[in-house]
Parts: C-alpha cells; sequence; structure tokens
C-alpha cells in the first residue's frame, strides 16, 4: 500500500476503534476489537477486519450488531476523517487471529514432543539381563 493509504487505514482503525467503544450502544457488539484495516487505493473502499470474544455465536451476533450500527459508524466516521468522501465500510470477521494461534498450539506440541523424546534419550538403559 502507498503510504498515504497505510497512514488512512491506521487512522481509520484507530477512529473506528474509539467510535464503536465508547458511541456505539448495542449490547450485540461485546468485546469487539479491531485489529487492521485495508484501505483500496482509490480510498473508496475500506475493509475492516476485526475479533471478538466467544464461539459462532457470538461472531454472529456481532456482526449483526455491526451492520446495524453501520450508517451510524460512517457518519461518525466522516465527522473525524477530512476526506472529500468517507471509504464505503466493510466488516470482516479476522481468521487469522485464530488460525495463529492454532499454529502456536501445534508448534508449542512439537516443542514438547521434542522435549519428552530428548528426556527419554537421557536415560540409562536398564539393566534387564539379569546378569547374577
Amino acid at each position: 500500500m502507498p503510504p498515504r493509504t497505510t497512514r488512512l487505514a491506521e487512522q481509520i482503525r484507530t477512529e473506528l476503534a474509539d467510535i464503536l467503544s465508547r458511541e456505539v450502544r448495542d449490547p450485540g457488539l461485546g468485546l469487539l476489537t479491531i485489529t487492521r484495516v485495508r484501505v483500496s487505493e482509490d480510498l473508496q473502499q475500506a475493509r475492516v477486519f476485526y475479533t471478538t470474544l466467544g464461539g459462532r455465536e457470538e461472531r454472529t451476533r456481532t456482526a449483526r450488531a455491526l451492520d446495524r450500527a453501520l450508517p451510524f459508524v460512517r457518519r461518525s466516521l466522516a465527522q473525524r476523517v477530512r476526506l472529500r468522501r468517507v471509504p464505503e465500510l466493510a466488516f470482516t470477521f479476522d481468521e487469522s487471529i485464530a488460525h495463529q494461534a492454532r499454529v502456536e498450539e501445534l508448534l508449542q506440541d512439537i516443542q514438547r514432543e521434542n522435549a519428552e523424546r530428548a528426556a527419554g534419550q537421557e536415560r540409562p538403559p536398564d539393566d534387564d539381563h539379569g546378569d547374577a
């Protein structure tokens, strides 16, 4: 992304996080984190990635709340960001966080297995020959 687009994406992320946490009063939002924003090069569209705590049901409830709040959020963003036209916003659940957690879990499992194997190799062999 060009530097201007990157700066705008970061500004939108910061402002949206503030708007959603302080101004939107929808109980369906729950605990929401804006993870990143991708703005198109023509500055007409912005994809907003978010995460939320909870399972699939909580994710669905949050998506509905974001859809309900979208017009208000866009108007509030227009008042805070100096642009001729505020980008169209599209909220998308950020799957990358879940994938990252799974990869981390797998790496820890591998590390634990390697440690167990190394500990097993360090033990002296049992003398089962019965030399008496």
